[in-house]
């Protein structure tokens, strides 16, 4: 198990390492510190000395990955690239183009994206797999295809109308919560977001559960199960969810970041201060110290997923063994 671990964090470091400098070119294609000297002082026709003064000042006057007149190994280190990206390897996100630290951004803001990321996981994952369940039960029914069916209509209808449909319903013409923003009673700022967060997933997870359960329903432990005399009930809470649950771990560890990075649009309709807003605004205003720090936060956090993920296997399968 600790050779497994230590493997597995290793591998983690090349993909780290590749995932910054794919974001460092993709960033610097599109803009380049001139341009971001330009957006931040906020005029058309700014002079060349304010743009150089910007640049000194936020650490954009260096080369962007090699510094030719440099000498030895500050070629690499004396670059945009090392003093921006090497310190993330120690969580150390450095600062904003604003001038605002990011790690203190993060630590605010992963609050709220948590207060609404978290309920809709939980509350989310227990409705999903029993609405399966129960259409799995009552598999080849009517009750199974209206099931089916209200899971395709609600799937294909776009999330931003749940969100747009809930505040107008919800907040503008039952006034039972605020229709945007956070404060002092967290609940009733959160309670919306989260409930169109469940409606909005129900369609495709339950779809995807049930066909994991239909699956799991013909194979041959589960025909031994009810020649034994057990109810259906029981062969199902008892065989087919324990039996299903690695490729439910499977599905579960993809919204892992989404707990912690919070969701994109949800923050930004809802005017939640979380950390998906933050990156909406960081992409909006082009800053690339907060949004290379927030796409590595989400490697970060997708590895150490497939980690946990990995090491839970053994915990609901024995016949799972890490090598």
């Amino acid at each position: 198990m600790i050779a497994y671990l230590i493997r597995r964090l290793l591998y983690a470091v090349p993909i780290l390492i590749g995932v910054n400098l794919l974001t460092f070119a993709l960033f610097f294609v599109v803009n380049t510190p001139d341009d971001m000297a330009r957006m931040q002082l906020g005029v058309k026709r700014v002079t060349a000395e304010a743009i150089e003064q910007w640049k000194r000042q936020h650490g954009y006057d260096k080369p962007l990955l090699v510094n030719m007149q440099a000498a030895g190994s500050e070629k690499l280190t004396d670059t945009i690239f090392w003093h921006k990206s090497a310190s993330m390897f120690l969580l150390d996100f450095g600062f904003s183009d604003d001038g605002r630290s990011i790690s203190g951004e993060i630590s605010t803001r992963m609050g709220p994206s948590l207060a609404i990321a978290l309920p809709t996981f939980v509350a989310g994952l227990v409705i999903y797999v029993s609405f399966a369940l129960l259409m799995t039960l009552f598999r080849a029914t009517a009750l199974d295809m209206a099931g089916v069916a209200l899971c395709v209509v609600l799937m294909s209808v776009s999330g931003l109308f749940y969100i747009i449909g809930g505040q107008f319903i919800v907040s503008k013409l039952w006034h039972l919560v605020p229709i945007s923003g956070y404060g002092e009673g967290g609940f009733k700022f959160v309670a919306l977001p989260v409930l169109i967060g469940v409606l909005s997933g129900i369609g495709s997870s339950s779809r995807w559960y049930r066909a994991i359960f239909l699956e799991e329903t013909g194979r041959d432990y589960v025909r031994t199960a009810r020649a034994k005399g057990l109810s259906e009930l029981r062969v199902l809470f008892r065989h087919v969810l324990k039996n299903a649950m690695i490729p439910i771990l499977t599905g579960v560890v993809v919204v892992i970041p989404q707990l912690f990075m919070g969701s994109l649009l949800t923050e930004s309709f809802f005017g939640i201060p979380g950390l998906g807003s933050y990156t909406i605004d960081a992409i909006n205003s082009q800053d690339f110290s907060v949004v290379r720090a927030m796409v590595f936060l989400g490697s970060l956090l997708y590895i150490a997923g497939l980690i946990l993920t990995d090491i839970s296997y053994t915990m609901v399968d024995p016949r799972v063994r890490l090598q």
